[in-house]
């Protein structure tokens, strides 16, 4: 008796400190790179994703065809790890960046639109605008650093006083938001690097997003300050009421009308929130290597499909989906 009310006990707690698992929702999987990624990156509605592997290189496929439609191969001659990558919001462009130098692609004509070398730092993070030629680095220097491919003006960025970590920007190209070492994230106008909004954290800003239409913003540390931003007024609307006491995110993505926020972390974890009040409205576990020790993976990116599907791709090398309902 005593056994068997410790089971119902540790069953309750382990529901408790989880949220909603949707154990059974798992719709679909994909093993795009059977070695694993190295960078992951889906599009806003699911559907595309680019893979990058330390063997093959770039790829894209179509989710829903079940298609690989391009292999870019090698993002420049010495065979460099692809670390971060980026699909536009508009599904046309990508841009994938090392730790040295960066690349564009049309993925509609799936070919490359060139090759830039960072000299002076580390790339991080980037981001893509919708025209395929306005570009966002984040800086180990402490830049983040907008490039207009066109004309090849350059805005260096220079508020943060030390790394910067994470970039996204606004699919017109005009606003950026950046979030650094130094325990802040700052919301900007790419034309004239003008702050909007300052967004004060408890330790360094880990990652960063945009809602699509601008309305909202997120940005989240280590330690759980994880927070939804009224782009409206600058003001905080509510912060994601996680169960851990330290929970790093690895990606994050607003749903188009913002009412929903997913996540994943570097412990395949990915999960669903509500952004009025933060709740945890859904978990799921990303797969692993069969065989991999330890059994874990990175959830690189993260969406939401036009159905309400959650989609993740991780460092083992899978896409899935799940159903919410």
């Amino acid at each position: 008796m005593y056994k068997k009310f410790l089971s119902v006990s540790l069953f309750f707690s382990t529901f408790a400190l989880s949220g909603c698992f949707f154990f059974d929702s798992e719709i679909q999987r994909w093993h795009l790179a059977q070695q694993g990624s190295t960078s992951f990156s889906l599009s806003r509605d699911g559907r595309f994703a680019l893979v990058s592997t330390k063997l093959q290189g770039i790829a894209l496929w179509d989710l829903q065809q079940n298609k690989k439609l391009a292999d870019f191969g090698s993002q420049d001659q010495y065979h460099n790890s692809v670390i971060t990558s980026q699909i536009s919001d508009n599904n046309r462009y990508a841009i994938t960046a090392t730790t040295q130098n960066f690349a564009v692609w049309d993925l509609g004509w799936s070919q490359a639109h060139g090759l830039w070398s960072i000299d002076d730092a580390a790339i991080q993070d980037v981001a893509i605008a919708n025209n395929g030629t306005e570009v966002l680095l984040a800086l180990t220097n402490g830049k983040a650093l907008f490039i207009d491919l066109t004309d090849g003006r350059r805005l260096e960025f220079l508020a943060h006083r030390d790394k910067v970590n994470s970039v996204a920007l606004s699919g017109n190209g005009r606003y950026a938001l950046s979030g650094g070492n130094d325990h802040q994230a700052y919301l900007w106008d790419t034309h004239s690097g003008q702050i909007i909004y300052s967004f004060k954290h408890s330790s360094r800003v880990s990652q960063v997003a945009l809602q699509r239409d601008g309305k909202l913003a997120f940005s989240t540390t280590a330690n759980n300050d994880s927070i939804i931003w009224d782009l409206t007024t600058g003001k905080k609307i509510t912060q994601l009421a996680t169960k851990l006491r330290y929970q790093t995110l690895s990606s994050v993505r607003f749903s188009d009308n913002g009412q929903l926020l997913v996540t994943g972390t570097p412990s395949r974890r990915v999960e669903l929130w509500r952004t009025d009040n933060g709740k945890n409205i859904g978990s799921w576990r990303a797969e692993v290597q069969p065989g991999a020790r330890p059994a874990t993976a990175v959830v690189y990116d993260v969406a939401i499909s036009p159905t309400g599907n959650v989609v993740a791709g991780s460092s083992a090398g899978y896409a899935q989906t799940w159903s919410t309902d």
